[in-house]
């Protein structure tokens, strides 16, 4: 579920069902320390250098990292509206400069939760560009699709932990 929204720009977006409540959820977003245990990004890259500032969490969080296969860049929450929204923007350096905007929205749905991860941003010339050989949405969309999978079962995993 994406494209272009106009030939300028571009949006990446992938939802799941998480059976559990967004409460139980949030954290795991707007904390860039627990993205280790759900993104398959800090997967990718095994010697891949991290730096944290600002608070640990919520606005004003922000995390750098500095790899070989993940390029290097750095995100920081702009807004964190628990438990339902967080905007980050994201900004790569290498392989390539882009400056983009994330967002996690956490709608409830009976007892449990629809996660939405989006990306959206500019539509570079070089963007375009690579756009003639591979498509934005499959190759970050699968990834999308991978970390939201790694967040539901870490999620329900704690959920059922907490109900036993």
């Amino acid at each position: 579920m994406a494209g272009p929204l106009n030939a300028d720009t571009f949006r990446v977006e992938r939802s799941i069902a998480i059976d559990a409540p967004a409460q139980a959820i949030f954290p795991h977003i707007d904390d860039f320390h627990a993205w280790g245990a759900w993104s398959p990004f800090e997967k990718r890259d095994p010697v891949l250098a991290k730096t944290y500032s600002g608070p640990a969490s919520g606005k004003g969080a922000a995390y750098a990292w500095a790899g070989k296969k993940a390029g290097s860049g750095r995100m920081e929450i702009v807004s964190s509206e628990a438990p339902r929204k967080i905007v980050i923007q994201l900004d790569f350096t290498k392989p390539m400069t882009a400056h983009n905007t994330a967002e996690f929205t956490l709608e409830p749905q009976g007892a449990g939760t629809k996660v939405t991860w989006a990306m959206h941003g500019p539509a570079t010339f070089m963007s375009k560009m690579m756009g003639l050989f591979f498509s934005m949405d499959k190759l970050v969309g699968a990834e999308f699709e991978e970390g939201l999978a790694s967040l539901k079962r870490l999620a329900e995993q704690k959920a059922d932990a907490v109900s036993a």
